[in-house]
């Protein structure tokens, strides 16, 4: 399983939840599995063609990560939205 961290304010749709384990071959099984067990999260990091949306930035162990990246078991995946303002 891998281990996906979260950061805020994503973590309010997983009830607080900043660390999770799920289940997949890809970033986007996983993501995908997240948005199953944490449906309020459903189209906040994934858009409707299961793509990353260009606001969020994916890391796989330090490096950034895509959709299709194949992933290990013991995988750490963090999650962080883009900050913005003037």
């Amino acid at each position: 399983m891998a281990v996906v961290r979260l950061r805020a304010p994503l973590t309010e749709l997983t009830g607080g939840k900043r660390e999770l384990q799920l289940d997949g071959e890809t970033v986007r099984d996983v993501l995908r599995a997240l948005e199953e067990e944490h449906p309020p999260i459903a189209g906040w990091i994934l858009d409707e063609r299961t793509t990353i949306r260009e606001h969020i930035n994916v890391f796989v162990n330090g490096e950034r990560g895509r959709e299709d990246t194949i992933l290990a078991s013991d995988d750490r995946i963090h999650v962080l939205p883009s900050i913005s303002g003037g």
